[in-house]
């Protein structure tokens, strides 16, 4: 009967190692994809700001924070 329960025990370690394994690159995945999202999205921005709404020899970081009030 002991036989029976290290095998279990040793077969769900498997498992456990196997799902903590698929979750890492999973999370790694994601967290890869977002950085690329929001670094190409704040290009877009600092680009549109420093085109459209920056003043003569304002700097993008003084655009934003002239526009949205913080400094």
């Amino acid at each position: 009967m002991r036989k029976l329960a290290d095998t279990n025990e040793k077969i769900a370690k498997a498992v456990v190692k196997g799902y903590k394994t698929v979750e890492e690159t999973v999370v790694g995945g994601y967290k890869s994809v977002e950085g690329a999202v929001v670094g190409g999205y704040r290009k877009i921005e600092d680009g549109f700001v420093d085109r459209f709404l920056a003043k003569e020899g304002e700097t993008v970081d003084a655009a934003k924070a002239r526009i949205t009030g913080t400094k």
